[in-house]
């Protein structure tokens, strides 16, 4: 079992993680009946999406010998009405620019080849950014 999550009431629930004992607190969002004070289960999604391309740019990055270190991902997820579902992610990650040309090719082809990204449905429009800036 990856995972146990328990509806706590009140459109909120507990989801631990059964390795590490991790939790994670969900809360509808404001715009859909919920109050808004924790990650939603759609905002989780899309920050999953940014957490697993700098998951494996860093996994990669080690193989090339440089430090992605203090990287960043800013992520805004954009939701549609009907049906109810997430239309668009935009991540634009913030890189240090320490990083050749060609390691920089690599590791952004490398994030778009995240295992989040390659299983969100197609109609999901997904804007990646990748900023290279200077330290």
């Amino acid at each position: 079992m990856t995972s146990k999550v328990t509806y706590l009431g009140e459109l909120r629930t507990k989801a631990e993680h059964i390795a590490s004992g991790n939790e994670i607190i969900s809360d509808a969002p404001v715009d859909n009946h919920g109050l808004g004070q924790a990650f939603s289960p759609t905002d989780t999604v899309a920050t999953a999406l940014a957490s697993c391309m700098l998951t494996v740019m860093g996994i990669k990055s080690n193989t090339l010998d440089v430090s992605l270190q203090g990287a960043v991902a800013e992520v805004v997820k954009h939701m549609s009405a009907d049906p109810r579902m997430i239309s668009r992610v935009e991540v634009t990650l913030h890189l240090p620019s320490r990083v050749s040309e060609k390691d920089r090719a690599i590791l952004e082809r490398t994030g778009k080849t995240c295992p989040v990204l390659l299983s969100l449905h197609p109609d999901v429009k997904k804007d990646i950014r990748f900023l290279w800036e200077q330290e």
